[in-house]
């Protein structure tokens, strides 16, 4: 037997695994299941109780001082609300996002350098944004599809889910437990938002196939409250929670229209009714998508006042012992803690400003409103250490009880607001103002809070007392919101000429590329609801 002839070629053929092996490797890492890692940020609202809450991070009080630009990555897709409405999010030190073309990117953590990018350049609405699980991506593509990628960006499966023109999708999607959760709404554009006839419906597909498991319609009438021709709404903007042990879902909805009504139809008049489930937190059972059951906190809204918002899940110390709630806030300026158990609302505290807008009936001639069609608690909430944080708008506008009187919605007008709560009893802890509306969420990160406003200003306080210890100018306006990774925080900057996501690491040294134009005021819409 000649061994040393045996001897070369086992070498041979380990040297041969050996390359196999490390390609496969660096395959691998691209192709395998991601696993859920809370120090990443792993799904829109970094965890499926929505929270918002890194408090894997590095980033602190002691340090914050030396936060300074890292990176910066430039977006190019850009439709009529900016280019990035949108959570990215963080597996394995690669950023995923959406910009509102459809585009789909892979980006080094690190560095900031392009891994790939899936182009579709179709326009998108928002909020959108993309979600992982298995191994898989899944996003919006156009107004009516969901695509399932690999993790090289590859289109693996394409799901419509609208025949209907008048009726889209504008929310980031949701992956969990094989699953992807998403909705549809009654629009995709600020052009047809509302017609008659379009409602929205919450969606379970399936993760390898794209194949529709189960489906939710948000309107409990078949002729959407008895003029179908008219009337429109429901449907959810924003990501649900899950409870994970328990396979319930919590969504939080939108809301009826027409609003406030027509010439033919004033007050809301072709819907009579509560018309639900509009402006109602539902759950669902996870697997077959059944009711189990549902609060509608503002029956018969005429003000375009969904309760929108990801609801929060925790649990609290009330009246000594233990209860399992959610936290729920939407555009009628209001935050709530419901009973998780079956719904039930414990405490409801108004934040922001508030004019006239418990109105039942406008009256004739025009009348003053505030929470507008886009103020109050208009993007997500965060949760810690017994305190809620809530980004809010405050803006004016006129009414008439047939119309929104258009010269009086003008976003440049409008304020902005932080307010920490107390979960256990509502009570307002701290608030900051701002001159600019607050439309960038709330986003914990140890003893801090960030938050950003539409003129590109990003902020940071101290959570518990609500000082502000960090500022920064962005190079464009913002309506998205960070993700967080050991001691980075990264931005989408998505209003202006060249958008980009921003990249903040402790101790960088500051310099990025010139910046673009702010956004001049009123531009743009950014959050479709």
């Amino acid at each position: 037997m000649n061994y040393k002839a045996i001897a070369l070629v086992t070498l041979f053929l380990l040297v041969l695994f050996g390359i196999y092996y490390s390609n496969s490797s660096k395959k691998i890492s691209l192709s395998q299941p991601a696993k859920v890692n809370l120090s990443e940020w792993p799904s829109a609202n970094q965890n499926f109780s929505n929270t918002r809450s890194a408090l894997n991070a590095t980033i602190d009080l002691t340090n914050i001082s030396n936060l300074k630009p890292f990176w910066s990555f430039p977006i190019k897709g850009i439709s009529e609300w900016g280019a990035a409405t949108t959570n990215p999010i963080i597996i394995d030190n690669i950023v995923y996002f959406q910009d509102l073309k459809s585009n789909i990117y892979a980006v080094d953590f690190e560095s900031g350098k392009q891994i790939w990018e899936k182009e579709y350049n179709l326009d998108i609405a928002g909020p959108a944004g993309v979600s992982i699980e298995n191994g898989m991506i899944f996003g919006i593509k156009g107004h009516f599809e969901i695509v399932g990628l690999d993790l090289q960006g590859k289109e693996l499966w394409a799901t419509n889910l609208s025949e209907n023109q008048n009726i889209g999708i504008d929310i980031q999607t949701t992956a969990q437990g094989g699953k992807v959760y998403v909705s549809t709404v009654p629009g995709v554009s600020n052009e047809n938002f509302y017609k008659g006839g379009a409602i929205g419906i919450l969606y379970a597909l399936d993760q390898k196939t794209g194949k529709i498991l189960w489906s939710f319609n948000t309107v409990d009438s078949k002729d959407i409250w008895g003029n179908k021709d008219v009337n429109s709404g429901g449907g959810a903007w924003y990501p649900p929670a899950i409870d994970t042990e328990k396979g319930i879902l919590y969504w939080g909805l939108g809301n009826p229209a027409p609003w406030p009504g027509t010439k033919d139809f004033p007050n809301g008049s072709s819907r009579l009714g509560p018309n639900l489930y509009t402006n109602s937190l539902v759950a669902l059972n996870q697997q077959d998508g059944k009711l189990l059951w549902y609060n509608q906190v503002l029956p018969h809204d005429l003000f375009d006042y969904d309760l929108q918002v990801s609801p929060i899940l925790t649990t609290l110390d009330i009246s000594g012992s233990k209860k399992e709630v959610i936290i729920g806030a939407g555009k009628m300026g209001k935050v709530y803690l419901f009973d998780r158990e079956n719904g039930k609302t414990i405490w409801e505290t108004s934040v922001g400003q508030h004019l006239n807008d418990n109105l039942k009936i406008l009256p004739v001639g025009v009348t003053k409103v505030s929470p507008g069609p886009l103020g109050g608690v208009e993007t997500n909430m965060a949760y810690s250490d017994n305190m809620i944080f809530v980004p809010i708008v405050n803006m004016v506008v006129e009414y008439t009880p047939s119309e929104l009187v258009a010269k009086s919605f003008d976003l440049g007008t409008g304020k902005g607001e932080l307010v920490a709560l107390d979960a256990v009893s509502g009570k307002i802890l701290w608030s900051n103002q701002f001159d600019s509306i607050n439309v960038g969420a709330a986003t914990v990160v140890n003893d801090l809070v960030f938050t950003a406003t539409f003129n590109g200003k990003i902020y940071a306080f101290n959570k518990k007392t609500g000082e502000k210890v960090w500022e920064y100018q962005a190079p464009g306006g913002i309506n998205g919101w960070p993700a967080v990774k050991d001691n980075t925080i990264i931005f989408p900057v998505g209003m202006g000429k060249n958008p980009i996501l921003l990249a903040f690491k402790i101790g960088a040294n500051g310099i990025i590329p010139s910046s673009s134009p702010l956004p001049p005021a009123g531009a743009g819409k950014g959050f479709g609801q």
